[in-house]
């Protein structure tokens, strides 16, 4: 299991850069005191083209935009190839092109069996995004395929009626 936190939790004035951020997610196999092969430096670099940051690699990460940064994370989590993401508001306050190259890889990771829990709030994008949803309020209020739980009903109830028709009309119910 790997993770991407929220951009928010992050001291982005730490001394670090982008490929030593992404080689972190090798830790657990690494150890804090071992020193990295090539093969661990190539899959850094694999993960880095994958989210299309490889030519950013040395830069330190407080350089970077908000979008950038969510990428590298995304970096760090795919470095570890592991079976299932978990990911905390991925798409929050990223520019167009990152919220595209980061469904694309969550898209091919889900073509290579692999799962991904995304916490998400932008209602409209969900029907296009993901297969499943859980809507939360406190409580689970409805679980299963968009297409069965993102309803009006089911909205109304998790946002407790404060959404308005527009907005549940944007969102495709």
């Amino acid at each position: 299991m790997s993770y991407v936190p929220q951009r928010t939790s992050i001291d982005w004035d730490f001394p670090i850069t982008v490929e030593e951020v992404v080689l972190m997610g090798l830790y657990p196999s690494l150890g804090l005191i071992k020193r990295p092969k090539i093969f661990h430096l190539k899959k850094v670099k694999k993960s880095l083209e994958k989210v299309g940051m490889l030519n950013l690699a040395n830069r330190q990460i407080g350089q970077l935009s908000g979008g950038q940064q969510q990428r590298v994370f995304l970096a760090r989590a795919l470095v570890q190839e592991a079976e299932l993401l978990l990911l905390d508001e991925p798409l929050a306050g990223v520019d167009a092109a990152t919220e595209k190259t980061i469904i694309k890889v969550l898209e091919s990771l889900r073509t290579q069996g692999k799962s991904s829990v995304i916490v998400h709030h932008d209602i409209n994008t969900v029907k296009d995004y993901f297969d499943h949803v859980v809507l939360i309020n406190r409580k689970i209020i409805a679980q299963g395929t968009v297409s069965r739980t993102f309803t009006v009903e089911n909205l109304t109830t998790t946002y407790g009626g404060l959404l308005s028709q527009a907005q549940l009309a944007g969102a495709g119910c």
